[in-house]
């Protein structure tokens, strides 16, 4: 199984700067505080934080102890457009400790990359993302427009499409370039997986909105966005979305959303004005499939089986549990309204949780009870971020 952790906390034993034009070279300490096995762990280190400048930070590196360049990101931790850390992933096992050196290397080296994203002009204006495990897409403006002006192309939908994909190299660019050259369609599966998840009006794959009066109150579709980050490590991009009505209420919201190599959830972070708790739903399509609801772990699933096409899909929601601030059940008549939703509290005018799928086909997954699991061990992974300490050995 896939299980990934973005956050990390560091200890800073010794922070120096570099100003004496000395080569620095850190020694990072990676520990795993809890008694699982975790695997594609992302660790986050903040250059600027050591006292390395931000010019010099594009020539630092991560290596194991042998000196072995492993795979890593620079990263622009606070969005200013200058990379300012540095990104990598371990596996490590229950209660583990392993040692990692971050030093300038003499050349920087080309990684292929695991994770993907982009807005997608030619197929109307989706935003989409992947990595080795799942890929995603929402929409924009001009399938919103076409909606409302009727035309039989567009979408009006600020829910999450699920792409069901079964390899693990990118398949965004391929598949809309089938679509939109007419040379096949990403809706039949030729071995890579296909788009047969259906969102229609409802919030799909963790969508959000406001509840209020026995409804969900959502916004339209995103009206800008800008890609902030895009691998190896991690994929990262910024949705806005017009001022919208929730009961009487104006409510304003942005998405920054991340999805790292290895795991099955994105991470959505919503800045949110107008209201102090949020709502992310599950869609329940037809109702057939089982719900799982663990609020005291913080996480949420609806799993259901397509008989017609022999395969089993599982959607999630997860967040610390202490953010949680109920959750319910709503089935409706209305096609694309029945879900399950998750109320979650707004802190500081953010929300943080994450949501995704498996796929039966892909293989990542035995079967529902190992999924069950995953999510399980997830929610751990987030309430006991993995320990970091930096040390200055040169």
């Amino acid at each position: 199984m896939k299980r990934i952790l973005l956050f990390a906390i560091s200890i800073l034993i010794f922070a120096a700067c570099n100003a004496s034009g000395k080569t620095v070279i850190y020694k990072i300490t990676v520990k795993n505080p809890v008694n699982i096995n975790r695997r594609h762990q992302t660790v986050e280190v903040s250059l600027t934080s050591l006292g390395i400048d931000i010019p010099e930070v594009e020539k630092f590196g991560i290596t194991d102890e042998k000196g072995n360049i492993i795979v890593f990101q620079h990263y622009d931790s606070d969005y200013d457009g200058k990379n300012d850390a540095i990104l990598f992933q371990t596996d490590i096992k229950a209660n583990e400790s392993k040692t990692f050196i971050l030093k300038p290397l003499k050349k920087q080296p080309e990684f292929n990359s695991k994770v993907y994203s982009r807005f997608v002009p030619e197929r109307t204006d989706d935003y989409a993302w992947e990595n080795d495990k799942v890929a995603f897409r929402t929409f924009g403006p001009d399938a919103q427009r076409r909606y409302e002006k009727g035309d039989p192309t567009g979408t009006l939908t600020s829910g999450i499409d699920c792409w069901l994909k079964r390899v693990d190299y990118p398949i965004i660019n391929k598949w809309y370039e089938k679509a939109t050259t007419g040379k096949g369609s990403y809706h039949k599966d030729t071995g890579e997986g296909f788009d047969d998840y259906h969102v229609g009006a409802s919030r799909g794959c963790g969508g959000t909105g406001v509840w209020s009066g026995d409804t969900l109150w959502v916004s339209k579709n995103f009206t800008s966005w800008k890609r902030l980050a895009n691998g190896p490590v991690r994929t990262e991009f910024v949705l806005d979305y017009a001022e919208w009505n929730a009961n009487g209420k104006p409510v304003k919201e942005q998405k920054i959303i991340s999805l790292d190599a290895g795991g099955n959830l994105s991470k959505i972070k919503v800045k949110v004005k107008g209201v102090d708790t949020l709502t992310a739903g599950i869609t329940l399509h037809e109702n057939t499939g089982k719900i799982v609801a663990e609020p005291d772990e913080g996480w949420f699933t609806y799993v259901e089986t397509h008989r017609e096409k022999d395969y089993i899909i599982g959607t999630a929601i997860v967040l610390n549990p202490e953010n949680i601030a109920g959750y319910r059940t709503y089935i409706s008549p209305v096609p694309d309204h029945s879900h399950l939703f998750v109320d979650m509290k707004v802190n500081s005018g953010e929300v943080v949780y994450y949501s995704g799928f498996y796929w039966s086909k892909s293989g990542q997954f035995k079967d529902e009870k190992e999924w069950e699991e995953y999510l399980h061990n997830f929610s751990v992974e987030i309430q006991n971020p993995l320990v970091v300490k930096i040390e200055k050995i040169k």
